[in-house]
């Protein structure tokens, strides 16, 4: 009898294909690169934040340094491997409202890598903190220090920034209860879920 069961469960395990690495551990998404750029920037940003009005040495190299993550990311977005690249998840406008309508009827399809709205994010915080880090720079030439301008539009987009950065936060909270995937341990790990069928992989 005990042969007869033994059998039966083998020939149930030979029929059953084997369990992948990727399904176990999750398919890799976001290379290494991505990964530091990501949470550097995040630091970058704190740093000049807390610093800009008691460590000014110090959030002048904060803010060099987040200008030269955008110069590296701008690069990795043409050069680097297929979900890092700006024409995988870069969408039209029609195609961000159309997700964007989705989203609100509860039928967005989840993405292996960005979505649209998450892709126009990205676009949104990188151009923010690009004009950041320039009237930053700008006023600390001998041509525009002091000038009211350039320090107004600096304020203006540092408050812009952080808006944004609220809004990033909402939604990778909401698609990560929406689709049951923690995306802040992705981001992590660099990596995801496996696609399955109605993913856009």
């Amino acid at each position: 009898m005990g042969s007869v069961a033994s059998s039966v469960a083998g020939a149930a395990g030979a029929s059953r294909p084997p369990r992948s690495a990727g399904s176990r551990d999750g398919v890799r998404v976001w290379d290494p690169l991505v990964r530091l750029f990501h949470w550097s920037l995040v630091l970058s940003f704190a740093v000049a934040w807390l610093s800009a009005e008691e460590i000014r040495a110090l959030h002048y190299w904060a803010g060099y340094a987040a200008g030269g993550l955008i110069a590296f990311r701008l690069l990795w977005g043409l050069v680097g491997p297929r979900h890092a690249r700006f024409a995988r998840f870069v969408k039209r406008p029609a195609a961000v409202r159309r997700y964007l309508g989705e989203v609100l009827r509860g039928r967005e399809a989840r993405h292996l890598g960005h979505n649209p709205a998450g892709g126009a994010m990205i676009v949104a915080l990188l151009a923010s903190m690009a004009g950041l880090c320039l009237t930053g720079w700008l006023g600390t030439t001998d041509a525009f220090w002091g000038v009211d301008w350039v320090e107004g539009l600096h304020e203006v987009l540092a408050n812009l920034l952080l808006g944004l950065v609220g809004l990033h936060l909402a939604g990778v909270l909401l698609a990560s209860l929406r689709h049951r995937e923690n995306l802040v341990r992705a981001m992590v790990t660099g990596r995801k879920r496996p696609p399955e069928p109605g993913d856009v992989p």
